[in-house]
Protein backbone atom coordinates (compact mmCIF):
# COMPACT_ATOMS: atom_id res chain seq x y z
CA UNK A 1 0.00 0.00 0.00
CA UNK A 2 0.85 3.66 -0.13
CA UNK A 3 1.53 6.45 2.33
CA UNK A 4 2.16 9.68 0.29
CA UNK A 5 2.69 8.07 -3.10
CA UNK A 6 5.23 5.93 -1.21
CA UNK A 7 4.65 1.90 -1.27
CA UNK A 8 5.09 0.66 2.40
CA UNK A 9 4.88 -2.76 4.16
CA UNK A 10 3.78 -3.05 7.66
CA UNK A 11 6.75 -4.81 9.17
CA UNK A 12 9.74 -5.79 7.48
CA UNK A 13 13.67 -7.21 8.47
CA UNK A 14 16.69 -5.68 7.38
CA UNK A 15 19.58 -7.28 8.50
CA UNK A 16 18.79 -8.32 12.15
CA UNK A 17 16.79 -4.89 13.27
CA UNK A 18 12.77 -4.84 12.71
CA UNK A 19 11.27 -1.72 11.57
CA UNK A 20 7.65 -1.16 11.69
CA UNK A 21 5.00 1.31 11.54
CA UNK A 22 3.95 2.92 14.52
CA UNK A 23 0.26 2.72 14.71
CA UNK A 24 0.23 4.60 18.23
CA UNK A 25 1.44 7.66 16.56
CA UNK A 26 -1.16 7.65 13.91
CA UNK A 27 -3.26 9.35 12.27
CA UNK A 28 -1.34 12.62 13.66
CA UNK A 29 2.51 11.09 12.29
CA UNK A 30 4.02 8.73 10.51
CA UNK A 31 6.60 7.36 12.07
CA UNK A 32 8.75 4.43 11.36
CA UNK A 33 10.27 2.37 14.27
CA UNK A 34 13.51 0.53 14.47
CA UNK A 35 13.99 -2.63 16.62
CA UNK A 36 17.37 -3.91 16.99
CA UNK A 37 16.44 -6.31 19.64
CA UNK A 38 14.10 -9.30 20.37
CA UNK A 39 12.75 -7.48 23.59
CA UNK A 40 11.93 -4.45 21.53
CA UNK A 41 9.87 -6.62 19.21
CA UNK A 42 8.15 -8.44 21.81
CA UNK A 43 7.29 -5.17 23.52
CA UNK A 44 5.93 -3.58 20.42
CA UNK A 45 4.10 -6.07 19.89
CA UNK A 46 2.45 -6.07 23.64
CA UNK A 47 2.23 -2.51 23.66
CA UNK A 48 0.04 -2.66 20.26
CA UNK A 49 2.71 0.00 18.60
CA UNK A 50 2.13 -2.88 16.04
CA UNK A 51 -1.14 -4.73 16.07
CA UNK A 52 -3.85 -6.96 13.78
CA UNK A 53 -3.83 -10.34 14.19
CA UNK A 54 -1.36 -10.97 10.50
CA UNK A 55 1.14 -7.77 11.48
CA UNK A 56 1.40 -9.25 14.98
CA UNK A 57 2.39 -12.76 13.34
CA UNK A 58 4.80 -11.21 10.89
CA UNK A 59 6.44 -9.13 13.32
CA UNK A 60 6.20 -12.46 15.52
CA UNK A 61 8.31 -14.91 12.81
CA UNK A 62 10.91 -11.60 12.45
CA UNK A 63 11.64 -11.44 16.21
CA UNK A 64 12.36 -15.34 16.43
CA UNK A 65 14.57 -14.69 13.48
CA UNK A 66 16.46 -11.79 15.57
CA UNK A 67 16.59 -14.46 18.10
CA UNK A 68 18.62 -16.87 16.03
CA UNK A 69 20.87 -13.84 14.21
CA UNK A 70 21.78 -12.28 17.64
CA UNK A 71 22.34 -14.98 19.77
CA UNK A 72 25.66 -16.28 20.44
CA UNK A 73 26.93 -19.48 18.18
CA UNK A 74 26.83 -21.43 20.86
CA UNK A 75 23.18 -20.80 22.25
CA UNK A 76 21.27 -20.22 19.31
CA UNK A 77 18.67 -22.86 19.83
CA UNK A 78 18.11 -21.55 23.55
CA UNK A 79 17.60 -18.02 22.46
CA UNK A 80 14.91 -19.24 20.34
CA UNK A 81 13.49 -21.17 23.01
CA UNK A 82 13.62 -18.26 25.08
CA UNK A 83 12.26 -15.83 22.74
CA UNK A 84 9.35 -18.06 21.88
CA UNK A 85 8.34 -17.80 25.55
CA UNK A 86 8.67 -14.13 25.74
CA UNK A 87 6.80 -13.72 21.92
CA UNK A 88 4.11 -16.20 22.98
CA UNK A 89 3.47 -14.26 26.52
CA UNK A 90 2.58 -11.22 24.47
CA UNK A 91 -0.81 -11.33 22.94
CA UNK A 92 -2.73 -14.46 23.94
CA UNK A 93 -5.97 -13.91 21.66
CA UNK A 94 -4.40 -13.89 18.47
CA UNK A 95 -3.87 -16.96 16.10
CA UNK A 96 -1.26 -15.58 14.18
CA UNK A 97 1.41 -15.03 16.80
CA UNK A 98 1.31 -18.57 17.78
CA UNK A 99 1.61 -19.73 14.09
CA UNK A 100 4.67 -17.79 13.07
CA UNK A 101 6.68 -18.94 16.51
CA UNK A 102 5.59 -22.45 16.14
CA UNK A 103 6.33 -22.80 12.25
CA UNK A 104 9.85 -20.91 13.05
CA UNK A 105 10.73 -23.14 15.81
CA UNK A 106 9.23 -26.60 13.35
CA UNK A 107 11.94 -25.32 10.71
CA UNK A 108 14.63 -24.97 11.92
CA UNK A 109 14.33 -28.09 14.54
CA UNK A 110 16.32 -29.91 11.75
CA UNK A 111 18.77 -27.40 10.87
CA UNK A 112 22.52 -29.09 11.75
CA UNK A 113 24.61 -25.72 11.97
CA UNK A 114 24.19 -22.42 13.57
CA UNK A 115 24.36 -20.79 9.81
CA UNK A 116 21.77 -22.96 8.88
CA UNK A 117 19.59 -22.50 12.06
CA UNK A 118 19.63 -18.78 11.58
CA UNK A 119 19.34 -19.56 7.36
CA UNK A 120 16.18 -21.06 7.88
CA UNK A 121 14.64 -18.81 10.47
CA UNK A 122 15.15 -15.83 7.84
CA UNK A 123 13.59 -17.39 5.15
CA UNK A 124 10.98 -18.84 7.10
CA UNK A 125 9.92 -15.26 9.03
CA UNK A 126 10.09 -13.43 5.42
CA UNK A 127 8.33 -16.30 3.45
CA UNK A 128 5.26 -15.63 6.32
CA UNK A 129 5.77 -12.17 5.79
CA UNK A 130 5.13 -13.09 2.00
CA UNK A 131 1.99 -14.89 2.28
CA UNK A 132 0.58 -13.12 4.85
CA UNK A 133 0.62 -9.99 1.73
CA UNK A 134 -0.37 -12.56 -0.45
CA UNK A 135 -2.87 -14.02 1.84
CA UNK A 136 -4.74 -10.53 1.70
CA UNK A 137 -4.46 -9.92 -1.91
CA UNK A 138 -6.52 -12.92 -2.38
CA UNK A 139 -9.35 -12.33 0.24
CA UNK A 140 -9.57 -9.02 -1.12
CA UNK A 141 -10.19 -10.64 -4.98
CA UNK A 142 -12.78 -13.40 -3.10
CA UNK A 143 -14.85 -10.46 -0.87
CA UNK A 144 -14.90 -8.16 -3.38
CA UNK A 145 -17.64 -10.21 -5.63
CA UNK A 146 -19.77 -9.82 -3.04
CA UNK A 147 -19.50 -5.95 -3.24
CA UNK A 148 -21.76 -4.37 -5.51
CA UNK A 149 -21.27 -0.97 -7.10
CA UNK A 150 -22.76 1.45 -5.24
CA UNK A 151 -22.79 -0.47 -2.09
CA UNK A 152 -21.92 0.59 1.63
CA UNK A 153 -20.17 -1.51 3.74
CA UNK A 154 -19.51 -1.14 7.22
CA UNK A 155 -16.53 -2.34 9.16
CA UNK A 156 -15.25 -2.39 13.01
CA UNK A 157 -11.89 -1.58 14.48
CA UNK A 158 -8.73 -1.78 11.68
CA UNK A 159 -8.50 -5.31 9.54
CA UNK A 160 -6.77 -2.89 6.76
CA UNK A 161 -3.16 -3.27 5.50
CA UNK A 162 -1.86 -1.61 8.60
CA UNK A 163 -2.74 -5.18 10.52
CA UNK A 164 -0.98 -7.39 8.07
CA UNK A 165 2.06 -7.36 5.89
CA UNK A 166 -0.09 -5.84 3.10
CA UNK A 167 -3.75 -5.75 1.65
CA UNK A 168 -5.25 -6.64 5.15
CA UNK A 169 -8.73 -8.88 5.36
CA UNK A 170 -11.54 -6.99 5.94
CA UNK A 171 -10.96 -3.68 3.66
CA UNK A 172 -8.80 -6.19 1.46
CA UNK A 173 -11.95 -6.76 -0.65
CA UNK A 174 -12.97 -2.83 -0.48
CA UNK A 175 -9.94 -1.52 -1.48
CA UNK A 176 -9.69 -4.43 -4.78
CA UNK A 177 -13.81 -3.28 -5.41
CA UNK A 178 -12.60 0.40 -5.56
CA UNK A 179 -9.64 -0.70 -7.57
CA UNK A 180 -11.92 -2.09 -10.36
CA UNK A 181 -14.09 1.45 -10.24
CA UNK A 182 -16.76 -0.19 -7.80
CA UNK A 183 -18.45 2.99 -6.28
CA UNK A 184 -18.15 1.74 -2.93
CA UNK A 185 -18.61 3.45 0.47
CA UNK A 186 -17.56 2.24 4.20
CA UNK A 187 -19.37 3.48 7.44
CA UNK A 188 -16.24 2.88 10.01
CA UNK A 189 -16.49 2.27 13.77
CA UNK A 190 -14.67 4.66 15.66
CA UNK A 191 -14.08 1.50 17.81
CA UNK A 192 -13.63 2.12 21.46
CA UNK A 193 -11.69 2.11 23.65
CA UNK A 194 -8.29 2.36 21.67
CA UNK A 195 -10.74 3.86 18.70
CA UNK A 196 -8.30 1.88 15.56
CA UNK A 197 -11.44 2.65 13.39
CA UNK A 198 -11.31 6.24 13.68
CA UNK A 199 -7.74 6.37 13.98
CA UNK A 200 -6.54 4.05 11.82
CA UNK A 201 -9.26 2.59 9.40
CA UNK A 202 -10.33 6.27 8.71
CA UNK A 203 -6.54 6.99 7.95
CA UNK A 204 -5.92 3.80 5.50
CA UNK A 205 -9.16 4.56 3.71
CA UNK A 206 -8.14 8.28 3.04
CA UNK A 207 -5.08 7.15 2.08
CA UNK A 208 -6.68 5.15 -0.40
CA UNK A 209 -9.38 7.35 -1.74
CA UNK A 210 -12.56 5.31 -0.56
CA UNK A 211 -15.51 7.65 0.51
CA UNK A 212 -16.15 6.72 4.20
CA UNK A 213 -17.63 8.24 7.12
CA UNK A 214 -16.86 7.48 11.05
CA UNK A 215 -19.30 7.21 13.30
CA UNK A 216 -19.40 6.19 17.46
CA UNK A 217 -20.17 2.47 17.82
CA UNK A 218 -23.04 2.99 20.00
CA UNK A 219 -24.65 4.42 15.83
CA UNK A 220 -24.05 0.82 14.76
CA UNK A 221 -27.59 -0.01 14.76
CA UNK A 222 -29.62 3.03 14.01
CA UNK A 223 -27.40 2.74 10.68
CA UNK A 224 -28.64 -0.26 10.35
CA UNK A 225 -32.09 0.54 10.50
CA UNK A 226 -32.09 3.17 8.49
CA UNK A 227 -31.02 1.08 5.67
CA UNK A 228 -27.28 2.61 5.42
CA UNK A 229 -25.84 -0.78 5.35
CA UNK A 230 -25.60 -2.87 2.92
CA UNK A 231 -23.09 -5.91 4.50
CA UNK A 232 -20.75 -6.19 6.95
CA UNK A 233 -17.00 -7.56 6.93
CA UNK A 234 -14.99 -7.50 10.04
CA UNK A 235 -11.52 -9.44 10.50
CA UNK A 236 -10.38 -11.65 13.35
CA UNK A 237 -7.87 -13.04 15.44
CA UNK A 238 -8.97 -16.59 15.82
CA UNK A 239 -11.40 -18.60 14.30
CA UNK A 240 -12.40 -21.80 16.37
CA UNK A 241 -12.77 -25.18 14.75
CA UNK A 242 -16.79 -25.00 14.90
CA UNK A 243 -16.43 -21.39 12.96
CA UNK A 244 -16.97 -19.35 16.10
CA UNK A 245 -14.75 -15.73 15.76
CA UNK A 246 -12.80 -13.76 18.51
CA UNK A 247 -12.54 -10.18 17.08
CA UNK A 248 -12.49 -6.87 18.49
CA UNK A 249 -14.87 -6.05 21.28
CA UNK A 250 -18.10 -5.05 20.29
CA UNK A 251 -17.92 -7.58 16.85
CA UNK A 252 -20.01 -9.41 18.80
CA UNK A 253 -22.64 -7.21 19.12
CA UNK A 254 -22.56 -6.02 15.31
CA UNK A 255 -23.42 -9.34 14.11
CA UNK A 256 -26.26 -9.76 16.81
CA UNK A 257 -27.67 -6.39 15.07
CA UNK A 258 -27.01 -7.19 11.73
CA UNK A 259 -29.01 -10.60 12.15
CA UNK A 260 -32.20 -8.09 13.54
CA UNK A 261 -31.89 -5.74 10.25
CA UNK A 262 -31.34 -9.42 7.86
CA UNK A 263 -27.74 -7.55 7.01
CA UNK A 264 -25.01 -9.94 5.56
CA UNK A 265 -22.31 -10.50 8.45
CA UNK A 266 -19.28 -11.75 6.86
CA UNK A 267 -15.86 -12.47 8.48
CA UNK A 268 -12.41 -12.11 6.32
CA UNK A 269 -9.24 -13.79 7.55
CA UNK A 270 -6.41 -16.02 6.41
CA UNK A 271 -6.40 -19.87 6.76
CA UNK A 272 -3.61 -19.12 9.38
CA UNK A 273 -5.90 -18.07 11.77
CA UNK A 274 -7.75 -20.78 12.01
CA UNK A 275 -7.09 -22.78 15.45
CA UNK A 276 -8.12 -26.25 14.43
CA UNK A 277 -7.05 -27.60 17.81
CA UNK A 278 -9.73 -24.83 19.43
CA UNK A 279 -12.97 -26.48 19.26
CA UNK A 280 -15.53 -23.39 20.28
CA UNK A 281 -15.11 -20.36 20.81
CA UNK A 282 -15.58 -20.73 24.66
CA UNK A 283 -12.17 -22.12 24.72
CA UNK A 284 -10.24 -18.99 23.04
CA UNK A 285 -8.13 -17.39 25.64
CA UNK A 286 -9.40 -13.46 25.35
CA UNK A 287 -6.89 -10.83 26.97
CA UNK A 288 -8.06 -8.20 29.14
CA UNK A 289 -5.70 -4.94 29.12
CA UNK A 290 -5.19 -1.92 31.28
CA UNK A 291 -8.16 -0.03 32.23
CA UNK A 292 -6.52 3.24 31.68
CA UNK A 293 -7.46 2.26 27.94
CA UNK A 294 -10.76 2.93 29.36
CA UNK A 295 -11.26 5.96 31.56
CA UNK A 296 -8.26 7.64 29.40
CA UNK A 297 -8.13 8.72 25.94
CA UNK A 298 -5.23 9.85 23.61
CA UNK A 299 -5.58 12.57 20.33
CA UNK A 300 -4.20 15.66 19.02
CA UNK A 301 -4.91 18.75 20.50
CA UNK A 302 -5.48 22.07 18.05
CA UNK A 303 -2.38 22.75 17.95
CA UNK A 304 -0.78 19.80 16.72
CA UNK A 305 0.32 18.26 19.92
CA UNK A 306 -0.35 14.49 20.98
CA UNK A 307 -2.20 14.28 24.62
CA UNK A 308 -3.98 11.98 26.78
CA UNK A 309 -6.98 12.85 29.12
CA UNK A 310 -9.14 11.12 31.73
CA UNK A 311 -12.61 11.25 30.60
CA UNK A 312 -14.14 9.38 33.95
CA UNK A 313 -14.13 10.39 37.13
CA UNK A 314 -11.04 9.23 39.61
CA UNK A 315 -10.33 5.78 40.69
CA UNK A 316 -13.24 4.96 38.88
CA UNK A 317 -13.36 1.03 38.65
CA UNK A 318 -13.60 -0.33 35.01
CA UNK A 319 -12.65 -3.65 32.98
CA UNK A 320 -11.35 -3.71 29.56
CA UNK A 321 -12.11 -6.67 27.46
CA UNK A 322 -9.87 -6.49 24.04
CA UNK A 323 -11.87 -9.39 22.14
CA UNK A 324 -15.16 -11.10 22.37
CA UNK A 325 -16.89 -14.12 20.57
CA UNK A 326 -19.08 -14.36 17.49
CA UNK A 327 -21.14 -17.51 17.19
CA UNK A 328 -20.55 -19.11 14.09
CA UNK A 329 -24.31 -19.19 13.60
CA UNK A 330 -24.36 -15.50 12.85
CA UNK A 331 -21.78 -15.27 10.34
CA UNK A 332 -22.84 -15.45 6.84
CA UNK A 333 -19.13 -16.86 5.35
CA UNK A 334 -15.39 -16.64 6.01
CA UNK A 335 -13.37 -14.88 3.16
CA UNK A 336 -10.38 -16.42 3.36
CA UNK A 337 -7.34 -16.93 0.63
CA UNK A 338 -8.65 -20.51 -0.11
CA UNK A 339 -11.88 -19.08 -1.12
CA UNK A 340 -15.45 -18.25 1.04
CA UNK A 341 -16.07 -21.33 3.66
CA UNK A 342 -19.05 -22.05 5.57
CA UNK A 343 -18.79 -21.33 9.22
CA UNK A 344 -19.12 -24.79 10.03
CA UNK A 345 -16.84 -27.59 11.63
CA UNK A 346 -16.88 -30.24 8.75
CA UNK A 347 -16.58 -27.25 5.80
CA UNK A 348 -13.70 -25.75 8.21
CA UNK A 349 -12.06 -29.28 8.62
CA UNK A 350 -11.97 -29.89 4.82
CA UNK A 351 -10.23 -27.12 4.12
CA UNK A 352 -7.58 -27.16 7.27
CA UNK A 353 -6.64 -30.83 5.56
CA UNK A 354 -6.45 -29.93 2.36
CA UNK A 355 -3.75 -26.98 3.17
CA UNK A 356 -1.80 -29.38 5.60
CA UNK A 357 -1.40 -32.10 2.44
CA UNK A 358 -0.01 -29.26 0.20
Amino acid sequence: MRVNGIPYRTVWLEGSTVHLIDQRRLPARFEILELPTVQQTAEAIRTMTVRGAGAIGVAAGFAMAQAALLAPASGVREALEQAAAIIRATRPTAQNLFYAVQRIVDGTRSAHSVDEIRRRAVVIAQRMADEDAASGERIGIVGASLIRDGASVMTHCNAGWLAFADWGTALAPIYVAHRAGKRVSVIVNETRPRGQGAKLTAWELGQEGVSHTLIPDTAAGYAMAQKLVDLIIVGADRIAANGDVANKIGTYALAVLAQAHQIPFYVAAPTTTIDAACPEGSKIPIEERSADEVVWTSGVTDDGAETRVRTAPEHTPARNWAFDVTPAALIRGLITDRGMIRPEPQAIAEVMTAAATR
